[in-house]
């Protein structure tokens, strides 16, 4: 089989790339997505959801108790 596939790479250079490289850009590709959305979501929406729980713990949650 391996001989198989060093006889593939030597031949069809093109088409190897084609079997060989898309799922190594995909994999490339998911992981640069994954880190730019746990990016977002640490520096991002994470201090936002952290400042407007502090305002209403602060200001409306001490007046009513139904907040």
């Amino acid at each position: 089989m391996l001989a198989d596939i060093l006889r593939l790479i030597a031949l069809r250079p093109l088409f190897t790339l084609a079997i060989l490289g898309f799922p190594l850009l995909l994999l490339a590709a998911v992981g640069l997505f994954t880190m730019l959305l746990l990016k977002f979501l640490i520096f991002v929406v994470l201090p936002i959801a952290l400042v407007i729980w502090l305002v209403r713990a602060v200001f409306c949650c001490g007046r009513d108790p139904g907040c």
